[in-house]
C-alpha cells in the first residue's frame, strides 16, 4: 500500500545540490516550510550506500564503503522529507527508492537539471528529450515503490510541447509535478516564464501543480496564485539566501539566520566543507557585510564561531555531542 503525502496548498524547500542538506532543511521546517526536499542523489550512489542509525541522536546517515556519505536524514523530518533522485534507469530508480523508503515520504525524479554531468548520464532535463524513459521511471516507481511519487521539469519550447509532457507525466500515476519555469538552456539571470502556469493549471486538473522560480518574497508567491490558481510553491534561490521566508511573518535579518544557521550545523554534526558553502552562498547577494570577508577566509568551526560570538556554544558541543566531534572522519558528497 502506497503511503500518502498532500501535495496542495504547500510551500515547499525545493532541491538544492549541496545547499538543501540535513541542517538548512531542519531550518526551513522550523521557519514554516511544508515539505522540505533533499538535493538531487544519484541513483547508483546511494544503491551502494549502507544505512547507519545513532541510537543516541537519531540522525541517519548512508554511507559507502569510501566513507563517503551521500545522504543525511533525521526522523523528525521524515513525514515531510521528499527524497529526490537523479536516474536514467527504472530499475535503479526504484532501487534508489527502496532504499531510503522508511526514512521519508516521498520520491522525486530529478527531470530538470541542465547541468553536464546530469545530462550526459541521461538524467535530469535529458529525461524531457526523452518521454518514453521517464514514463517507464515513473511507472516504476508509482506501481512499486510504496511512496508518493512526484517530479520536477523544466518547461519546453512551446506551451503546448510543455503541456503534452505534463498529460503523460500526470497518466503515470504521480502525485504531484513541480515545474520550474525556463527552459533548461536558460539561466536564472533571464526571467521566468510564469503565463505557462496557468495554462498549466487549467489543462490538468487531477493533481497539484507546483511552481518553481522567480519567487523571492511572500507576495510573489500572493501574486502568481492570483495569475494561476496554481496550487503549491517551491522556493530555492531566495531560501537560500534567507531561509526564513517560510516564516509567515517577514523574514528576519541575515545575520540571525545565519546565526541559527551555524547552531543548527553544528547540532547535526554537519561537515565543515559544506557549511561554509552553504553560508557563501547565504551572502550571494550580501557580499558587502562586514562579516562576508571573514566568512571567506575561515577554515573551520572555530574560526567561524569567532566571527559570530558563538564559541561557548561550539565549546558546549565539542564536550558533548559526540556526533559533532565525529562528524569531521567522514567525506560528504550532497548528501
Amino acid at each position: 500500500m502506497t503511503s500518502t503525502i498532500d501535495y496542495k496548498n504547500k510551500i515547499i524547500l525545493a532541491p538544492m545540490v549541496r545547499v538543501g542538506t540535513l541542517p538548512l532543511r531542519l531550518l526551513a521546517l522550523e521557519f514554516g516550510a511544508d515539505l522540505v526536499y533533499s538535493p538531487e542523489i544519484v541513483d547508483k550512489r546511494i544503491i551502494a550506500s549502507k544505512r547507519h542509525f545513532d541510537e543516541e541522536t537519531g540522525l541517519i546517515a548512508y554511507i559507502d564503503d569510501k566513507n563517503t556519505i551521500n545522504f543525511r536524514s533525521h526522523p523528525i523530518e521524515k513525514s515531510k522529507l521528499i527524497f529526490q533522485v537523479g536516474t536514467s534507469d527504472p530499475d535503479l530508480a526504484l532501487q534508489a527508492a527502496l532504499k531510503v523508503k522508511q526514512d521519508v515520504s516521498g520520491i522525486d525524479v530529478n527531470c530538470g537539471c541542465p547541468k553536464k554531468f546530469s545530462i550526459q548520464g541521461g538524467m535530469g532535463a535529458a529525461l524531457l528529450s526523452n518521454p518514453e524513459k521517464l514514463k517507464s521511471i515513473l511507472t516504476n516507481l508509482v506501481q512499486n515503490s510504496g511512496l508518493p511519487v512526484t517530479c520536477k521539469i523544466r518547461i519546453l519550447q512551446t506551451k503546448e510541447q510543455t503541456l503534452e509532457l505534463c498529460k503523460m507525466i500526470e497518466s503515470t500515476g504521480v502525485k504531484a509535478m513541480a515545474i520550474h519555469c525556463r527552459t533548461k538552456d536558460e539561466r536564472p539571470r533571464q526571467p521566468g516564464h510564469w503565463n505557462i502556469f496557468k495554462y498549466i493549471v487549467e489543462n490538468i486538473t487531477s493533481i497539484p501543480i507546483i511552481a518553481n522560480g522567480d519567487l523571492f518574497q511572500r507576495s510573489d508567491i500572493i501574486k502568481l496564485k492570483e495569475m494561476s490558481n496554481v496550487s503549491s510553491f517551491m522556493i530555492a534561490r531566495a531560501a537560500q539566501y534567507n531561509v526564513s521566508i517560510f516564516r509567515k511573518e517577514e523574514s528576519l535579518p541575515l545575520i540571525e539566520v545565519v546565526t541559527k544557521y551555524i547552531k543548527k550545523a553544528i547540532d547535526v554534526g554537519n561537515n565543515w566543507p559544506n557549511t561554509k558553502y552553504t553560508l557563501t552562498q547565504m551572502y550571494a547577494e550580501c557580499s558587502k557585510e562586514p562579516e562576508y570577508k571573514d566568512l571567506v577566509k575561515s577554515k573551520s568551526y572555530e574560526d567561524v564561531c569567532k566571527i559570530y560570538d558563538l564559541e561557548p556554544y561550539l565549546q558546549n558541543a565539542m564536550t558533548t555531542n559526540g556526533i559533532f566531534k565525529n562528524g569531521n572522519d567522514v567525506n560528504y558528497i550532497n548528501y
